[in-house]
């Protein structure tokens, strides 16, 4: 069976994406986490990609296998990419745009909200690389139920308890038959989290104090799943797998940034509904395997 070398950067939303890709291609794969040797060198390493040098000594990474690809997502992990590819004779993969290194891999993976023009080598995507699977974490009790997922804070968004508030009373109010299931994120507030747990609804998830992820579980049994507007990677796992509607939460920011523009792409494609008093059912689904295949024709 071919495998794949996936570099990590030490963040799983990156490492997801590839994992999300070697499974769609049913192929196995092994995780490596790569570093540079000190910041540096990582500085050094956009130069030394510039003029074309590729080098080892300017990362920590021992291999004893050869593989048909080498993928990788996020600033960490690209030098190494292009460098242990070449090395290998694989194939050179990025799951996101690697932007501040050049443009030469066999195959970049991007979004809309890039703001690049498509190369030959890249291909566009709609939302980021997600492979869902139910884990039997959440069991829905009634015939009908729907699922909130929140996230928190990010470098873009400050998540209002008083907005979110609005936001749960009013599905509390419109779903008042439904069984309503609810996860938070590690990145929620304390403060959320509270006002999560005043609502007592049929199913909740508090991570800080149970660490599991049903949004798998909700995506196959909820008819609708809400997700706050903070995380690309929830948004994209809910618009991967099942027939849930998806409803975005949309959160409060001073400037348009990717998250809002991602958001609204998906919006004009009719992955997902954006709440804005009113909701709407919008389910339509990515293939992700379309995707996958080009990266082997």
């Amino acid at each position: 069976m071919k495998k794949i070398l996936i570099l990590s950067d030490g963040r799983m939303g990156h490492v997801n994406q590839s994992i999300a890709f070697a499974k769609y291609l049913n192929y196995t794969y092994d995780i490596v986490e790569v570093k540079f040797k000190t910041k540096f060198f990582k500085v050094l390493s956009y130069l030394f990609d510039y003029m074309g040098i590729q080098s080892k000594g300017l990362f920590n990474l021992e291999l004893n296998n050869t593989y048909e690809m080498v993928v990788g997502a996020g600033s960490g992990t690209y030098y190494a990419t292009k460098v242990l590819a070449q090395e290998m004779h694989a194939k050179s993969i990025t799951m996101m745009l690697p932007k501040g290194y050049r443009f030469d891999f066999d195959l970049i993976y991007m979004q809309h909200h890039d703001a690049v023009v498509p190369q030959k080598n890249m291909i566009e995507l709609p939302a980021n690389f997600a492979y869902v699977e139910p884990q039997g974490i959440y069991h829905k009790k009634k015939k009908k139920s729907i699922g909130i997922v929140i996230g928190g804070d990010n470098k873009v968004f400050h998540m209002s308890v008083e907005n979110l508030k609005d936001q749960l009373d009013f599905i509390q109010t419109y779903y008042e038959e439904y069984e309503i299931a609810i996860t938070t994120s590690p990145r929620t507030t304390a403060t959320v989290e509270r006002l999560v747990e005043s609502y007592r609804f049929g199913y909740e998830v508090i991570f800080s104090k149970k660490p599991v992820n049903p949004i798998p579980d909700f995506l196959e049994q909820c008819e609708t799943i809400f997700i706050t507007g903070d995380s690309t990677s929830m948004i994209s796992e809910a618009i991967s797998y099942g027939k849930a509607n998806v409803v975005v939460l949309p959160l409060k920011s001073k400037k348009d940034n990717k998250f809002t523009r991602f958001i609204h792409t998906l919006a004009q494609k009719d992955y997902v509904y954006i709440f804005d008093g009113t909701i709407k059912n919008k389910n339509k689904k990515i293939d992700f395997t379309y995707y996958t295949q080009q990266a082997i024709t």
